[in-house]
């Protein structure tokens, strides 16, 4: 069973890879600097340390672990930004001086989120390859190195994960 500091030693090994895809999270969203991808990653790290349970053996799976708690957290940090009591139903206009950037909706980012956990509990290898392959930027190649496994074998996978997430997406839109 891996130990805190183990996870810490692969955490930090791993921080620039991991910040990347913090960086995208956010970029994703659409946030316009509430938060540093510095922050995410850190909060990552404190809530990986806290997590209960068996550890994370392969490079793979603690990428797509991390991954999922930054999705985790930027959705959070969406529904919050967008609360009614915060004022999230009221928008400040001003005169653009720069291009528009992407606005995630809060309730897409949450359904979205509903159909990976669901697919997780479905089956969790997809769930995973979703997250290496959307959250994590991974190629199938560099995916199918990770999991052992051939690039046809992870282009099927794909196939099968996003079949059963549009699915389990439009279940919760109905």
């Amino acid at each position: 069973m891996e130990n805190n500091e183990t996870q810490g030693a692969r955490f930090a090994m791993l921080y620039m890879e991991l910040r990347q895809i913090a960086q995208r999270e956010l970029q994703r969203s659409g946030d316009n600097g509430a938060l540093s991808p510095t922050t995410i990653l850190h909060e990552a790290y404190l809530r990986l340390q806290q997590r209960p349970g068996a550890a994370l053996p392969a490079q793979g799976e603690f990428l797509a672990y991390a991954s999922r708690v930054m999705r985790n957290l930027v959705i959070d940090m969406v529904r919050r930004r967008q609360a009614i009591k915060r004022g999230g139903g009221f928008e400040i206009t001003s005169l653009p001086n720069s291009p528009p950037e992407l606005s995630a909706d809060a309730a897409e980012l949450e359904s979205l989120g509903s159909a990976i956990d669901t697919l997780s509990a479905h089956d969790p290898a997809l769930a995973e390859l979703v997250d290496l392959k959307f959250f994590c930027g991974f190629s199938f190649v560099e995916i199918a190195n990770l999991r052992g496994v051939s690039e046809r074998t992870i282009q099927r996978d794909w196939e099968k994960a996003r079949i059963l997430l549009r699915t389990a997406f439009e279940d919760l839109k109905t």
